[in-house]
């Protein structure tokens, strides 16, 4: 690299003191300079990122080379694996002549490698181990979006979720939350339904369709117990962040919900994560694939809660990295947090996407070296447009990169492998059966054969001096992975509340 040429003053930008995920090598004129090295530090990453290009242009395989030194650095990371490609980050790549080649022109000294990888699903239809949320966790928000409704129905929804926790009625799955709108548009709950103010029987109805169809799409497989507990996506294995892949192979029959589940890991890190100030290297890296079902058709108190959880997350050092087609597919306040961009090939063939393309000049910083329209729609595949945050907080150049080949298999390495992976990994024996303890189904079920309604004076929220007590008491068995999620779903009233307002869930 000769010193003072554009390469060199590009790479100037990616120099880093601290270790550093090598992404490739910056190319002017169409020639990748191998001493010109393209970075991105392992201390900005809790400044979350950006990975877009239309389909066919490499993103996935820019997430496998980033996961992969993620994890040799001892980060552990979840992932999306909407088309089964990513499964061979758990085996190690075969060499080839194309990949000797590109491993050549960057100076990359490629060793084939295998990752420490789990494969998880969400319900019990897939091949990974099944992984579940309750409705109780969950909240109003997240499942109003997974159910489609308009804001008003979202504000029911909340009210309904409230008078569930006052009475101390669990909603650990979706019978149970049909049970409870079921007493309270009957004969037996209208002094209920009454009672809670700004909920009519109609739109109690309307939310009660929704779960019935949620439910008819399979749906229920998905909610119950045993809840994941996050601490399983941060294990590391002789020295190596574990991969978590989360099988998303029927994305298209349930979009909302894959992606809206994904929504509430993070919520759920969050809850769980003590504040981290700043990081060496972050603690956990997510990965967002297909992140415009996220944003599509949302809320405002949705998105709300979106941005909130993604500028606060930091802290807890937490990276997140939003994956998709195009950076017009996230909303500007998200967008505006994102302190890496890795942008493949934008193909503009229609008005539409010559908009989202101008759009997408403007989010990169000023360069002299390369005409970024131009750049955009030229790009190949394996190259991307790059600028990230250096070590000191600033935006680095653009660098048109030339991407290195990832050391694992680049491609699946089967179902029959994942299967055997997901039954043999020692958290099968954790999630695989589901549990089924008392809940609201139960006690209402038991009400109404009774001939009564439920009083609240039976289940009342707790009174002072247990509401001074539980805290303590819940953070400490929190600490019991076996308790976990029994904690979780059983917490007080006050509990719930406290979680739901911080993240903005109801709008009052």
């Amino acid at each position: 690299m000769a010193e003072g040429s554009p390469a060199a003053e590009i790479a100037a930008g990616y120099v880093s003191e601290g270790a550093a995920v090598e992404l490739g090598a910056v190319v002017i004129d169409g020639v990748a300079d191998a001493s010109a090295a393209v970075r991105l530090p392992l201390a900005t990453l809790n400044r979350h990122g950006l990975v877009a290009g239309a389909t066919g242009t490499g993103k996935t395989k820019t997430l496998q080379l980033i996961s992969e030194q993620l994890s040799a650095a001892g980060v552990p990371v979840v992932l999306a694996d909407v088309k089964g490609d990513l499964s061979g980050l758990a085996a190690a790549g075969e060499a080839g002549d194309k990949l000797a080649k590109r491993a050549e022109e960057l100076g990359d000294d490629w060793q084939p490698s295998a990752f420490p990888a789990q494969f998880l699903s969400l319900g019990t239809g897939g091949k990974g181990v099944p992984i579940r949320a309750t409705i109780t966790s969950f909240g109003p928000v997240l499942l109003s979006k997974v159910l489609g409704l308009n804001e008003t129905q979202e504000s029911t929804l909340g009210l309904i979720f409230h008078w569930a926790d006052q009475r101390g009625l669990a909603l650990l799955d979706t019978k149970d939350l049909r049970s409870v709108i079921t007493h309270l548009t009957s004969d037996e709950g209208k002094a209920d339904l009454k009672g809670i103010g700004g909920v009519s029987a109609a739109t109690a109805g309307v939310i009660l369709r929704a779960l019935s169809n949620l439910e008819a799409q399979g749906g229920e497989d998905f909610f119950g117990e045993p809840e994941l507990d996050v601490a399983d996506l941060m294990r590391e294995v002789d020295g190596k962040g574990v991969v978590s892949l989360l099988e998303l192979d029927n994305l298209q029959s349930k979009p909302a919900l894959f992606s809206t589940f994904l929504m509430w890991l993070l919520a759920e890190l969050f809850e769980e994560l003590p504040e981290a100030g700043d990081l060496d290297k972050p603690k956990l890296v997510f990965f967002f694939d297909e992140a415009h079902l996220l944003f599509s058709d949302a809320s405002k108190a949705f998105l709300e809660r979106i941005e909130q959880t993604v500028k606060l997350i930091r802290s807890k050092g937490v990276g997140v990295f939003f994956c998709t087609q195009l950076p017009t597919d996230v909303p500007n306040s998200v967008l505006s947090q994102l302190g890496a961009r890795v942008q493949h090939a934008i193909r503009a063939f229609t008005p539409e996407d010559q908009k989202a393309l101008a759009k997408t000049v403007k989010t990169y910083p000023t360069t002299k070296h390369y005409e970024l329209d131009q750049a955009l729609t030229s790009l190949g595949i394996g190259e991307a447009i790059v600028t990230v945050l250096s070590e000191r907080g600033a935006p680095t150049p653009v660098a048109w990169t030339r991407l290195r080949a990832p050391r694992s298999k680049m491609g699946s390495i089967g179902d029959d492998a994942v299967v055997a992976s997901a039954q043999s990994s020692e958290l099968n024996g954790k999630y695989a059966e589901t549990i089924d303890r008392e809940s609201a189904y139960e006690k209402l079920a038991a009400k109404v054969n009774a001939g009564q309604a439920p009083p609240p004076e039976e289940t009342a929220a707790p009174q002072p001096k247990q509401e001074a007590d539980g805290p303590g008491f819940v953070e400490q068995a929190m600490k019991n992975p076996a308790l976990k999620s029994f904690m979780r779903s059983a917490a007080s009233a006050l509990g719930r509340e406290v979680t739901r307002g911080l993240f903005g869930n109801r709008r009052r």
